[in-house]
């Protein structure tokens, strides 16, 4: 019997487990993962892009763990000596309309906390020669990028120092109240905890939970440019329709000097969606084609635009054109190849037919149910899974 099981080894999951074994150093704890290693989907496939957290209203779950999380993810990989790319962001704003945006991220970050300077044009010119905007641009210091799946790696290796039990290949099946039913056989706990990321739905429908939600998935890719013959020197973002959760295409430089375009948030069609007919499922295709249907019409969200201009982003004169808008007139014939796909687990009302923006978490005694845990959760890791265990282990005991 294992005081807690935790179904999901991504960066929510070993940190919900490293989290819990630092409280309780003699609890049992097991952490088990369907793939052969760790970080294989969302944790591992995500720009690795570390988040200020200006983007979120004051009162989300977001805002606060956006910012804690930055700050405890850099410390995190200065311990244990893992590249970090400080490379700093700029939003640009394209029109008078979107200086308005601006401004609203203006304020956002002042009531979070998060440190943001005003560029007039002529000062973006000299710090950043390639970059283009109408009037002002918001410069963000401490945004930065890292290399998520050697992040997520190191907190795996970091649990099971500390003596935590990490069984891979290792595929959930079914649950009867304390047991867990697995390609290795029957586990039983004292409490389950479900970080399943893109299943997270389906296996808390088993314990009762997630019946207003679904998770959608959408398909992020990048195009690269392994060589940065753009010479990008920072991250570059338009202002984002913050009526929805993505943020435009936009700049990347990751933790290696590549720079990227991107990226695409195409509605997928099953939950692994990533290349071709892998990992297709008929029983997921018919379930999310039935949503997408819906959303496409009533159009909740403008999700039928959102389709239509999604899946213009397979072109690669499409994209790189979306993307040199916010430049003066980068080189942008270095980014020829698409990067390794990630599928965004993003949850769904099925009621009110919105998309879920904020972290959602359900639970009773004996279990835990981690159902949205998208964008930036990477970077907000560390402080989500304190409150998790704070707010849903410790408080349901």
């Amino acid at each position: 019997m294992y005081d807690y099981l935790i179904i999901g080894a991504g960066i929510i999951g070993l940190n919900i487990a490293k989290n819990l074994k630092e409280k309780f150093p003699d609890s049992k704890i097991l952490v088990m993962e369907k793939e052969k290693e760790v970080a294989m989907h969302s944790s591992g496939r995500n720009s690795g892009v570390l988040h200020a957290g200006f983007y979120y209203t004051a009162n989300s779950l977001k805002a606060k763990f956006t910012k804690e999380g930055n700050i405890a993810l850099k410390e995190f990989c200065k311990e244990r000596n893992l590249k970090v790319n400080a490379c700093k962001k700029v939003v640009v704003a394209q029109n008078e309309k979107e200086l308005e945006g601006l401004e609203e991220l203006k304020k956002r970050g002042d009531t979070n906390g998060v440190e943001l300077h005003w560029l007039n044009e002529a000062k973006l010119l000299e710090l950043y020669p390639n970059v283009k905007t109408h009037k002002k641009a918001l410069l963000c210091p401490s945004t930065a990028t890292v290399n998520p799946k050697e992040v997520t790696q190191e907190f795996a290796k970091v649990i099971q120092e500390m003596g935590v039990e990490l069984i891979l290949d290792c595929k959930y099946e079914s649950s009867d109240a304390n047991a867990v039913f697995t390609s290795y056989g029957k586990f039983e706990a004292k409490k389950v905890i479900n970080c399943a990321g893109l299943y997270a739905d389906k296996i808390a429908n088993d314990f009762g939970f997630s019946k207003d939600y679904v998770i959608i998935p959408f398909k992020g890719i990048y195009l690269k440019d392994k060589k940065n013959i753009s010479q990008l020197e920072t991250n570059i973002y338009p202002v984002p329709n913050l009526a929805n959760p993505f943020l435009g295409v936009h700049f990347t430089l990751t933790v290696d000097n590549e720079s990227k375009i991107g990226p695409t948030a195409i509605p997928a069609f099953w939950r692994e969606n990533y290349k071709g007919f892998d990992n297709f499922s008929i029983k997921e295709f018919f379930q999310i084609i039935y949503y997408e249907a819906k959303l496409f019409l009533t159009n909740a969200f403008g999700f039928r635009e959102l389709a239509f201009s999604e899946v213009k982003k397979y072109s690669f004169s499409y994209l790189k054109g979306l993307a040199k808008s916010l430049t003066q007139n980068m080189d942008d014939k270095g980014f020829d190849s698409w990067s390794t796909p990630g599928i965004r687990a993003q949850l769904l009302n099925k009621k009110t037919l919105e998309l879920v923006q904020d972290f959602v978490v359900e639970s009773d005694k004996n279990s835990v149910h981690v159902l949205n845990a998208v964008s930036p959760a990477f970077t907000s890791a560390i402080p989500f899974a304190n409150w998790v265990v704070e707010e849903h282990i410790l408080k349901s005991k």
